[in-house]
């Protein structure tokens, strides 16, 4: 295949796998062009279902999927893959070269390659019931699940090895592959469309099958809504700033603006917990993002300023090395013991400004606010905030350490934001 290098680091550099049973002549000639395509030291691997005849090939690896479907299919080829990248191809692709050459040639663009029939320069012949059923679908899938991919069910894509590596994919037939886009978004990898250019086979399915398949859909899409808007995928902060809520919308920006009018003209910023926030793009430069979770730096990579990963209670610089430490909407989250306020001063230089966030418990606002996000999200973040704090108790820490209060801001009478001066 052009373009394809025949190794990389000594090792695999591609493993492509064709999930699929049965030895029909379409899957025949498919695998034989795949074959056909890789250049030496790159692998092809046939997962195949329990009872389906496997096809054994001299340059392919059949392995056997744990249970029937699709998913199963992809899982057991993910999972045996050795390369640094892995490609699937659909199994109903008659010609897959163009296919091939077009993902490979995407990698550079993102850690996860789609091969969209919705993309300018897409060109695909398929059945009519698959391109109706294929636009409903995705367009459910697009907005409900708010994803700017344009083909979350294509069968063809390319991704890094270690992208899903620490995600649980559970799917066991078609709705695998929405289930790995979006998880990949949740761990803050990028994806990126790439045109499909290809004929599609025109094998059908029965009554009984789009039964099943609509009903895995339907599951797969409540348990991907759950994890979207959840604070553990890695552009929630950022998506926020944006929600189709107005509450949550309103509350970012205020937030975003805010923090941004106290951080101006201070210097290069230290931001101890950034997560995903848009506040990173506003830093000034020489700033640095910091964050304990890997999926929210990865996907800060798209703001531009430099990102460590580390704990806030223990903050890899040296004392004095920032003139301004924001800390916004971390420290309720940090057990009282942790020593993350001690750390927030240490590296905070003399004459410096800390900006601090975090809901006041004083407040019967911010109380009742939170009790009734409790009852509409049983289980949201307000059961992480461990530590509860009060403006009038931080005036008199940071008083009674050498700092002087400059400023106190609030989002709707219950969040608390406050401005102090360092002076020695």
């Amino acid at each position: 295949m052009d373009g394809v290098p025949a190794g990389l680091n000594q090792g695999v550099a591609l493993s492509v796998v064709i999930p699929g049973e049965g030895t029909d002549a379409d899957r025949v000639r498919l695998i034989g062009a795949v074959a056909r395509s890789l250049a030496p030291g790159h692998e092809l691997i046939l997962p195949v279902y329990p009872g389906a005849r496997g096809l054994r090939e001299s340059a392919a690896r059949v392995v056997s999927a744990e249970g029937a479907g699709f998913g199963a299919a992809v899982r057991a080829g993910l999972a045996a893959a050795s390369g640094e990248y892995v490609m699937i191809v659909d199994p109903t692709v008659l010609d897959p070269a163009d296919v091939m050459e077009t993902l490979w040639a995407g990698r550079s663009r993102g850690e996860v390659v789609v091969a969209s029939r919705y993309v300018e320069g897409a060109r695909v012949r398929m059945p009519a019931w698959r391109a109706i059923g294929s636009r409903i679908l995705n367009r459910v899938f697009s907005r409900g699940l708010s994803v700017e991919v344009t083909d979350l069910s294509s069968a063809s894509r390319l991704l890094r090895s270690d992208v899903l590596r620490d995600q649980s994919i559970t799917a066991s037939d078609y709705d695998i592959l929405p289930e790995m886009l979006v998880r990949a978004l949740a761990g803050g990898w990028r994806v990126v469309d790439v045109p499909l250019r290809a004929e599609l086979s025109r094998r059908g399915m029965g009554l009984k099958m789009s039964a099943r398949l609509v009903r895995a859909y339907a599951r797969t899409f409540a348990a991907l809504w759950r994890l979207r808007n959840s604070i553990h995928a890695a552009d929630y902060d950022a998506r926020a700033h944006d929600s189709i809520i107005p509450l949550q919308r309103y509350w970012q920006r205020q937030r975003w603006r805010h923090v941004t009018d106290l951080i101006a003209g201070e210097g290069p910023v230290l931001d101890v917990g950034c997560g995903s926030s848009r506040i990173i793009e506003a830093l000034p430069p020489g700033s640095v993002a910091l964050d304990v979770l890997p999926n929210k730096l990865r996907y800060d990579a798209r703001y531009g300023r430099a990102r460590v990963r580390a704990s806030g209670g223990a903050l890899p610089f040296a004392d004095g090395s920032f003139s301004c430490v924001l800390c916004s909407q971390v420290i309720e989250h940090v057990p009282a013991e942790l020593p993350i306020l001690d750390e927030l001063q240490r590296v905070l230089r003399p004459g410096g400004r800390l900006v601090l966030g975090t809901p006041d418990y004083d407040r019967w606002e911010w109380i009742y606010m939170e009790k009734a996000y409790g009852f509409f999200k049983s289980g949201g973040y307000a059961i992480e905030h461990i530590t509860h704090y009060t403006r009038e108790g931080l005036l008199r820490y940071f008083e009674s350490r050498g700092y002087s209060h400059e400023a106190t801001r609030y989002i709707l009478r219950g969040e608390l934001i406050l401005a102090f001066r360092k002076h020695s």
